[in-house]
């Protein structure tokens, strides 16, 4: 039994075969499915990050530009104003030093006005007055007003105790001479002569025109003038005086041969009157200036106009064509001598003692040196 049962084939187990785990699988597609929702997630901040980084930079880029452009308005504004704070500050600097220069020039005209003594006060007065002089003769031609800034410049002259002003009173007693030899020119009363022919021109009616009565002649004037010289005239003679005297009032007999002055209207007779006192202020204008031709050109052409246009039989015409005879022989611009020359001597005078005086300075300035080195 024992081999028996030891050739009989062994026995199998019925038990059911164990089945295959899963889990893992489970846990590691899980995992896996964890993973990569993690990682999505993870992506999508980051993808949210670089946008926000990404509008960070624009923003910051954009603030940038701003801030340049602020910088770059700021920074020409900055040198525009430095520009003009330069230029402000040059022309202060260029004042300044105008002012110092002014401020010398004040503290030497100072220091030589203090140096100066009487004598060069004297002199510089004269000088004025001898400026005056040729001022009144050259610019307004005044004699008198000449002569007298002349006198009174050698009065001034005479009194200084300065014997280099000698040559100057020679030529000063030259000048006033040739001023003394000069007659006058009455301005005042050449120009109120003129005033009073225009108020006579107002006064000119239409009577003083030149009339038809005024070329006219009478006839046979020899007869009557026989026949005054031959006593009373007769009945016959009286009875011819009034037929004659009749028929003028008729007939007017005029020369032919004598030039025919034309007629004016009264509206040409105001004209007249007009253009006469035009003639007359221009001659005003030429005894105010001096202008000599000038002066006789106005009275030639207002006393030719009178001659055309007036009567002369009228006492007024006659007596304003006197008047303007009168002053046409008048001289308005006499010939002047030259009295520059005292003025010039006197300068060449001042300039020398001016130069004197400098030297002198110099030297005392010089020996002060002198004496503080030694």
């Amino acid at each position: 039994m024992t081999d028996t049962t030891n050739q009989l084939p062994a026995t199998v187990s019925k038990e059911p075969p164990a089945r295959q785990r899963l889990w893992p699988i489970w846990l590691v597609a899980i995992i896996a499915l964890i993973i990569a929702v993690a990682l999505a997630f993870w992506s999508w901040q980051q993808w949210n990050n670089h946008q926000a980084v990404m509008q960070t930079l624009q923003s910051l880029q954009q603030d940038t530009a701003q801030l340049e452009d602020r910088y770059g308005d700021r920074g020409s504004q900055q040198s525009q104003r430095l520009q003009s704070l330069e230029e402000k500050l040059a022309s202060q600097r260029e004042l300044i030093a105008t002012q110092q220069r002014q401020i010398d020039h004040n503290a030497r005209e100072l220091l030589e006005a203090g140096n100066r003594t009487r004598t060069d006060w004297l002199l510089a007065e004269a000088e004025y007055l001898l400026r005056i002089a040729n001022q009144r003769l050259m610019i307004e031609k005044d004699i008198r007003g000449a002569m007298s800034a002349l006198e009174a410049a050698d009065e001034v002259l005479a009194e200084s105790d300065d014997i280099g002003v000698y040559p100057v009173r020679q030529q000063l007693a030259r000048e006033i001479l040739a001023l003394k030899g000069l007659t006058g020119v009455d301005r005042t009363g050449l120009y109120l002569k003129l005033e009073a022919a225009i108020d006579s021109i107002h006064q000119l009616t239409d009577q003083a025109l030149i009339s038809e009565n005024a070329p006219g002649v009478v006839v046979n004037a020899g007869t009557e003038q026989e026949a005054d010289a031959d006593g009373e005239p007769g009945l016959l003679a009286q009875a011819w005086n009034k037929v004659k005297a009749t028929l003028m009032q008729v007939v007017v007999v005029r020369r032919m041969d004598e030039p025919v002055k034309p007629l004016l209207s009264p509206d040409q007779s105001a004209y007249a009157r007009l253009n006469l006192q035009l003639m007359l202020e221009e001659a005003e204008m030429a005894v105010l200036r001096g202008n000599q031709p000038l002066y006789e050109r106005a009275l030639t052409k207002a006393r030719t106009t009178i001659d055309d246009w007036y009567n002369a039989s009228n006492p007024r015409v006659t007596a304003l064509r006197d008047t303007l005879a009168e002053l046409a022989q008048k001289n308005v611009d006499p010939e002047l001598p030259d009295i520059s020359q005292s003025l010039d001597l006197l300068k060449e005078r001042l300039a020398g003692r001016l130069n004197a005086n400098n030297g002198n300075g110099e030297d005392n300035t010089s020996s002060d040196d002198g004496g503080d080195d030694s």
